[in-house]
């Protein structure tokens, strides 16, 4: 029999950065590699991705990263963990390899192992083996993927709804997940994202009714945001507008490339006589199409409102329809922006998140997949920890025993040997790696410390320049001040931080016998100067000195 450990490296009370981690006799599987913004106080972060120095240690032990779909949560942070574990064989459904390979550098691109996989074709690694099943959700070709082990099957169910009206490569196989479920599941893994929300979400998540009415109502030209990998999304506004006079115009090469991709591939069904050139721009009857291109969310849209775009300007006779409801993370800065859109004098229109919902499964969605599973054990993965609790709080309703239902955080390791919870205590190490820029490394708290500082109280800079010789002080001390205090009304403060700074500095050249330590120099400058300034303005400035000799 096995010895198996369940843990997450990120997606336990988040939204977002999704990695779990299945050992299984020391094979590991890796279910998606995701990543998240944040939305709250950026300081110049772009991303954030789960801290995977776990993979890096028992690089040769991983069979494989699986990823369900080809949204940023669950597969954004591949791209960082090939640069340093190419070797790391990725599996994916042909969609979502697609959107992974155009985040690659080219010379990345040429080492890693990218490997397409169909839906309901099974890989076997040795005694283990995966089986991927068909699952509906806001992008084509998502999956859940079934782990088959000599204990029994542990199932991750990615992102989900149940919605019989969504076909074809979004189209739910419930018989195999029932088949699955008849054979006997040790552990389902089951998203949490919209645990506490009664009902199902269809017919919640399907908007295209709300586009038309927007459509019939809008008489004049329609500016709409979207995300780039919601297709569904794209296709309900496109089947909406294929019904009028309008035409659509998709702005930006990458979300031109983007929807051409998916027509040609058959994930999304469009007529091209009804996609306009910048031509049409100025259009009454034109619906703009803007994405926000991975950057944070609105980013796009608010440099139009600023007046930085280039082509679009907003007229107080547009309609700025957000196409995406809320949710938890943006909801403020939604409404900064709809405030903001409301100044220019136009119309801005968002999706309810009561009345409307992305696809995610609700609490009836997930009882239909805990029934079909009817597993042994139960494992909320997927959001924050209040919708983890309101997901057991479902599977205890549904008769599984309180002591079988996992509520585990991010490091926490579920153990199982010969299918039987071993109550472990064990914890893996976890962390964040922030990520600012293109350059892909961890920008770490201390750079994180000195932008609040930088942000909250502004930087002094000391300078002054000494004879080599004789050591005596032939310019300054002086002082550059941003962001601390406003310089014409503070003159008398600056002659005294002058006066203290070459106190200071005199002080620590005669005390180290006429040798300049300039290591003292800043301490002590860095510990004067900031109980002055903090018993002047109580404000703690980043103080930086500069001494030099010639």
């Amino acid at each position: 029999m096995s010895k198996i450990k369940i843990f997450a490296l990120g997606g336990l009370n988040e939204n977002g950065k999704n990695m779990y981690v299945v050992d299984v006799d020391e094979e590991i599987f890796v279910f998606d590699a995701g990543l998240k913004y944040d939305n709250d106080l950026n300081l110049g972060i772009d991303y954030i991705i789960p801290n995977f120095d776990y993979l890096i240690n028992n690089k040769k032990r991983i069979k494989g990263i699986f990823l369900t779909h080809g949204h940023e949560g669950n597969m954004g942070a591949i791209p960082d963990i090939l640069e340093v574990l190419p070797e790391v064989p990725v599996y994916a459904t042909k969609l979502t390899l697609e959107i992974v390979k155009a985040d690659l550098d080219k010379e990345v691109m040429s080492k890693v192992k990218l490997i397409e996989i169909k839906p309901h074709v099974k890989l076997d690694f040795g005694k283990n083996s995966i089986f991927p099943i068909s699952v509906t959700h806001s992008i084509p070709d998502c999956v859940c993927y079934v782990l088959y082990t000599p204990d029994g099957a542990i199932v991750y169910t990615g992102d989900y709804v149940f919605d019989s009206t969504m076909m074809g490569s979004y189209k739910t196989d419930i018989g195999k997940l029932a088949y699955v479920g008849k054979q006997g599941v040790l552990c389902l893994l089951n998203e949490s994202f919209y645990a506490d929300k009664p009902g199902h979400t269809s017919p919640q998540n399907r908007v295209s009714g709300f586009v038309k009415e927007v459509l019939n109502k809008s008489q004049d030209r329609i500016i709409a945001t979207i995300f780039p990998a919601h297709y569904y999304r794209i296709q309900e506004i496109f089947n909406e507008v294929m019904k009028t006079h309008r035409k659509i115009v998709i702005m930006g090469k990458s979300l031109q490339n983007q929807i051409n991709t998916a027509i040609k591939e058959g994930y999304l069904e469009i007529d091209k006589d009804k996609i306009g050139t910048l031509s049409d721009l100025e259009s009454k009857n034109s619906v703009v199409l803007i994405s926000d291109e991975k950057e944070k969310p609105f980013a796009n849209l608010e440099r139009i409102i600023k007046g930085f775009d280039k082509f679009i300007t907003i007229k107080e006779t547009d309609t700025i329809f957000i196409t995406e409801p809320s949710y938890a993370g943006i909801e403020k800065r939604m409404a900064v922006i709809m405030d903001e859109i409301a100044m220019l004098g136009a119309n801005a229109i968002s999706l309810s998140s009561k009345k409307h919902l992305l696809h995610h499964a609700s609490r009836e969605d997930l009882m239909l997949m805990i029934d079909l599973m009817n597993p042994k054990y139960y494992f909320p993965v997927k959001g924050e920890y209040r919708n983890q609790y309101a997901n057991a709080e479902i599977a205890e309703e549904l008769g599984i025993p309180k002591e079988n239902i996992i509520l585990k955080l991010n490091g926490d390791v579920f153990e199982m040997i010969d299918g039987e919870n071993t109550n472990s205590l064990e914890h893996i190490d976890t962390d964040e790696i922030l990520i600012a820029g293109t350059k892909g490394e961890d920008v770490g708290d201390l750079v994180l410390k000195d932008r609040e500082m930088l942000g909250s109280s502004g930087i002094v800079i000391i300078s002054c320049t000494l004879d080599k010789a004789t050591k005596k002080i032939l310019g300054g001390p002086e002082i550059l001040t941003r962001g601390f205090i406003y310089v014409k009304e503070s003159q008398n403060m600056l002659e005294e931080t002058k006066a203290i700074a070459k106190e200071v500095i005199e002080n620590s050249i005669k005390e180290n016998s006429g040798r300049v330590d300039y290591a003292k120099i800043k301490n002590d400058i860095r510990d004067v100067l900031g109980k002055f300034f903090y018993q002047e303005t109580e404000a703690k400035p980043m103080i930086i000195t500069v001494v030099q000799e010639i």
